[in-house]
């Protein structure tokens, strides 16, 4: 299965201006197939736990807030090549630097608020994959 899966998750912001069935039409318009996908609102806890790497970084509360504020919708993607070619479709995590016709630079309003997590290699999509969908 390797390189054949990834994860992704619509952040806070895209769910809040109903961006889900916009984000998700372009990518199975893609090539993308879901292979998993649920809508769930994320605890304090869940929250730290996943952006852990980060918890050192002045960012850190203010990202566990935006994360927990309300819902999002987490789904595992299968594609060959996946990894790379999602994070091709997503752009640059700062929208005014995203290639134009990328999902970031259509909907995300800014770096913080950048509408979409793609997993940055193989390894972390399992991980990323096993934190949301395996209990």
């Amino acid at each position: 299965m390797e390189n054949n899966l990834t994860f992704t998750m619509i952040k806070p912001d895209a769910m809040e201006k109903g961006y889900f069935t916009k984000i998700f039409s372009i990518i199975l318009k893609s090539g993308f197939r879901i292979s998993a996908l649920k809508l769930i609102h994320l605890t304090r806890n869940q929250a730290k736990t996943f952006y852990k790497i980060h918890s050192n970084k002045p960012f850190f509360e203010e990202l566990v807030a935006f994360m927990t504020r309300s819902p999002i919708v987490v789904a595992v993607l299968k594609k060959d090549n996946a990894v790379d070619d999602f994070r091709k479709l997503i752009g640059s995590t700062n929208p005014e630097e995203a290639e134009e016709g990328t999902i970031r630079k259509k909907y995300a309003s800014s770096i913080e608020a950048n509408a979409i997590h793609g997993s940055d290699s193989d390894e972390n999509a399992q991980i990323e994959i096993d934190f949301f969908f395996k209990n």
